[in-house]
């Protein structure tokens, strides 16, 4: 089938356009990067152990800034990964849990996670013989 200006989509704004048998690996893509995000494993590994609230989630992941928290947390939200419940308190309160999506990733986050914290020393010693070896560095 000849591929016409109207026959081609995009996977997020500023894509080029591409055939419509490349829509599928485009939208396996979208979903592997958001629930791999430098973020999202850890966010969503809590969500998955019961309700969890904005600041727990700030103590819990090192180094995540305020806006890249509610950021992360929204597009988990809009994927389907997250369900946010706001009580109607004042101050409100706002718990996420994790969606039952969510909860069948869960138990590859946390193998992944698991292989990571056995495996960053050698990844580490790895890089630093490469470009020890080919003269680079970070």
């Amino acid at each position: 089938m000849p591929v016409t200006p109207g026959s081609l989509t995009r996977c997020e704004a500023g894509d080029q356009p591409f055939p419509p048998g490349q829509a599928k690996a485009c939208t396996v893509r979208e979903v592997l990067d958001r629930v791999g995000g430098k973020w999202s494993i850890g966010i969503l590994v809590a969500a998955s152990q019961g309700p969890v609230r904005f600041t727990e989630l700030e103590r819990r992941i090192e180094g995540i800034s305020r806006r890249m928290l509610t950021l992360t947390l929204r597009n988990l939200e809009r994927d389907g990964l997250l369900h946010r419940r706001v009580y109607p308190t004042v101050p409100p309160k706002v718990e996420y849990t994790a969606t039952p999506i969510a909860l069948e990733l869960y138990e590859s986050l946390v193998a992944l996670t698991s292989w990571a914290e056995r495996h960053h020393t050698a990844v580490a010693d790895a890089r630093g013989a490469y470009d020890q070896a080919h003269g680079t560095a970070d």
